[in-house]
């Protein structure tokens, strides 16, 4: 059985933008790769609301992603695939961050993953890079997002760079889906359908390798 994580931020954990409560297993992304996948495949979700990639968040504590993913990956141990879909986050005002810090932070992960012998064998986990998609029009978040929105144009191809660096596998989330209208970041119950079907094809092509 192959043994996913999907390591991310409240569109992983499942933040429904209309209202704010949790979509159900089956209607998020991570639900609906482990029903793409099937049953020879494990999907574990650690989604977490306001995660970032290495930043701490002066508001709300324990949202630092390169701070837990150890502890994260070795208690899940083996795990063959981790991926790795943070950076919306990164786009709050108060980090003040521009493309390459936040791909920065990103890469970051990567090397924290690449240095834990995690998978079967005592190796490394395979690892995909998921780049959020662009904000959409910002509602209630527009103050915490102000002027994010240039900068989230360009994190598909700052990831894209950060992939090909470490020869990781790398899904632009922005080709395949959009951010909600209802608040700008997260996404609706069909772009979830839509993402997890994506994913799941990365991972049997990741699984191929």
């Amino acid at each position: 059985m192959a043994i996913i994580l999907a390591y991310g931020d409240s569109n992983t954990w499942g933040f429904d933008p209309a209202g704010g409560a949790r979509f159900d297993a089956a209607t998020r992304w991570t639900g609906v790769m482990a029903g793409e996948l099937g049953p020879t495949h494990q999907v574990i979700e650690e989604g977490l609301r306001g995660r970032t990639t290495v930043f701490e968040d002066p508001i709300e504590p324990g949202r630092n992603g390169a701070a837990y993913l150890t502890p994260c990956l070795l208690s899940h141990e083996p795990l063959d695939i981790v991926i790795i879909a943070l950076g919306c986050n990164d786009l709050k005002k108060r980090y003040s961050l521009s493309a390459t810090d936040i791909a920065d932070g990103a890469e970051k992960l990567i090397l924290i993953a690449r240095g834990l012998a995690v998978a079967p064998g005592a190796r490394p986990p395979a690892i995909i890079l998921a780049a959020p998609p662009p904000l959409a029009r910002l509602s209630e978040y527009a103050e915490i997002f102000e002027g994010a929105a240039p900068t989230s144009r360009l994190l598909g191809e700052r990831y894209r760079a950060v992939a090909e660096r470490h020869s990781v596998g790398y899904v632009d989330c922005g080709q395949f889906i959009h951010c909600s209208d209802l608040d700008g970041i997260h996404f609706e119950a069909d772009q979830h359908a839509i993402l997890g079907k994506v994913m799941a094809e990365a991972v049997r092509m990741m699984l191929l390798l």
